[in-house]
């Protein structure tokens, strides 16, 4: 692995020089945010699976690093 990269697990990487350094879909230029607001914004799991090129396993792994994220015990409150 290149020196900057981490990968979160399996299927999510983080590196500085894809998409901005935004977590991703490992393989893929799609970010974990782009699939997690597909999901919140109504598409279902076979909209995303076609419209972005991803699997299944790499939406659950998508929302479960979302799931990671907001289990931290840091909280930010949303802008009004």
């Amino acid at each position: 692995m290149k020196k900057g990269v981490v990968e979160i697990n399996e299927r999510i990487i983080i590196d500085p020089e894809i998409q901005h350094g935004k977590p991703v879909i490992k393989g893929t230029r799609v970010p974990v945010a782009r699939i997690i607001g597909g999901l919140g914004g109504g598409m279902t799991a076979d909209e995303i699976i076609k419209e972005y090129g991803v699997t299944l396993d790499d939406i659950r792994a998508a929302l479960l690093y979302a799931e990671e994220l907001v289990e931290k015990d840091i909280y930010y409150p949303l802008p009004r």
